[in-house]
């Protein structure tokens, strides 16, 4: 089935509107929710004053997000001054070494796991030095690559041959209007942070998981519009942290790898990936490496081994890494199984005698099946295993036939409109290359 199949419009108005529909009764759930636990004991270390004019408290729960909204103005002042003075300092000394723009604190380090994203970088310089054929890279390249400024504390990665090929470009040149862009991607970052600290003030979607007692007498609705948000705000988190450093880089005229893809446009495992540099390492020096066109089963099969287990002890091994890791490592493969079966008769003869559209349907709602695989997996490392059994058993078990299937379907109205997204950007696409070619 081409990515290319169409629906009829009014089929696909129909989705939106369930979808919209769902949407606005799950977080009226969450929001009552939230507002009657808003003075509960069991909340008093996550739930804080907020802005007096709204009236209400603040979810400060994930640290994480709060120490990024508290030091965002003086992070990004001290990244953009320091950049601007070594910079300039460096380039006066020599020429090609502007990229390097400052010293690095050790307890930073520590804390932000920099001396993680070191050996990664590490990694990565050593390999491609054995694979480059004319020459050796010097110490002052590895310098360069790993004590980048914007990229160092909070990463993203970048391959090191990505990296020595944009800093070595002798000609800068700036794209049409990519200054605007950068302007209006930096104030987007800033919108998107003000925006979610007001959310917090309504929903307090991280404080609520951490009462399994209260959690469970919500509504499976709720219970799972609640696990829902809470990988949408690690995508939000990861987005604007990611997006930040990358509009400082873009000013060095580099090209970093993007934002995570968002949670809510993810139904198959072989894109789910939260951090696309690490996922670009994990693939150029692993996954692609071992299990090279991933049409075969057992290569596949270690491949995905061997990336998870790289994944697990970067991240820590620990209880959770590991079953997160184990589940996620299934998914995968599971998935190309499925592929695989289907593939063969009679199934291939079935599907190639459906319309376009009805093999679409279908294939929605496997993703559909599989959009809450992965969100199900994921939550794990998120919130708690406690609280990921908990949802998993409300949806699956005790919500079985009415929650499942309804949610099951509201699920595949949303795979259907991210089917339709996709149709129409290789649409454009297409007509892109034509364009070029012509």
């Amino acid at each position: 089935m081409g990515v290319k199949a169409k629906l009829p419009s009014y089929e696909l108005g129909f989705y939106a509107l369930t979808l919209t529909c769902a949407v606005v009764y799950s977080g009226s759930g969450i929001f009552e929710a939230s507002r009657d636990s808003m003075n509960r004991k069991t909340f008093r270390d996550g739930i804080k004053p907020g802005w007096h004019y709204f009236g209400r408290k603040m979810d400060v729960a994930d640290f994480e997000w709060v120490m990024w909204f508290t030091s965002f103005r003086n992070f990004i002042i001290f990244a953009l001054s320091g950049h601007v003075l070594f910079a300039k300092i460096c380039s006066m000394i020599m020429p090609q070494s502007g990229f390097v723009t400052g010293a690095f604190d050790l307890q930073d380090v520590l804390f932000y796991g920099g001396s993680g994203f070191t050996i990664m970088r590490c990694i990565s310089f050593a390999l491609e030095s054995c694979e480059r054929k004319e020459g050796i890279y010097s110490i002052f390249d590895l310098l360069k690559y790993n004590f980048y400024l914007p990229f160092f504390f909070f990463g993203p990665i970048m391959t090191f041959d990505q990296f020595y090929a944009q800093v070595s470009t002798q000609e800068l040149r700036r794209k049409d209007d990519e200054m605007r862009k950068i302007r209006v991607q930096a104030l987007l970052h800033v919108g998107v942070i003000v925006a979610v600290d007001i959310f917090f003030h309504f929903f307090y979607i991280l404080t609520l998981p951490s009462d399994l007692k209260f959690v469970n007498r919500l509504s499976d609705w709720s219970l799972a519009g609640l696990a829902y948000s809470n990988l949408v705000y690690d995508w939000v988190k990861a987005a604007v942290m990611f997006g930040v450093i990358n509009t400082i880089a873009r000013l060095d005229h580099l090209d970093p790898p993007q934002p995570p893809k968002c949670i809510t446009m993810l139904y198959v495992f072989a894109e789910t990936h939260f951090d696309r540099g690490i996922n670009d390492w994990l693939c150029k020096y692993v996954y692609d490496h071992i299990g090279e066109n991933h049409d075969n089963v057992v290569k596949e099969l270690m491949a995905t081994i061997s990336t998870f287990a790289i994944t697990t002890l970067w991240l820590g091994p620990c209880e959770i890494v590991y079953v997160w890791s184990i589940f996620n490592c299934f998914g995968l493969n599971f998935e190309l199984w499925v592929q695989k079966f289907f593939q063969r008769e009679p199934f291939a003869k079935m599907e190639a005698k459906m319309s376009e559209a009805m093999s679409r349907r279908i294939r929605a709602v496997f993703g559909a099946a599989n959009f809450w695989a992965i969100v199900l997996y994921n939550i794990l490392a998120l919130n708690s295993l406690e609280f990921a059994l908990l949802v998993t058993k409300r949806l699956l078990l005790i919500g079985f036939p009415v929650s499942t299937l309804s949610i099951w379907f509201i699920t595949y109205c949303g795979v259907q409109l991210i089917k339709e997204r996709e149709r129409v950007l290789a649409i454009e696409e297409e007509k892109h290359d034509k364009a070029k070619k012509e």
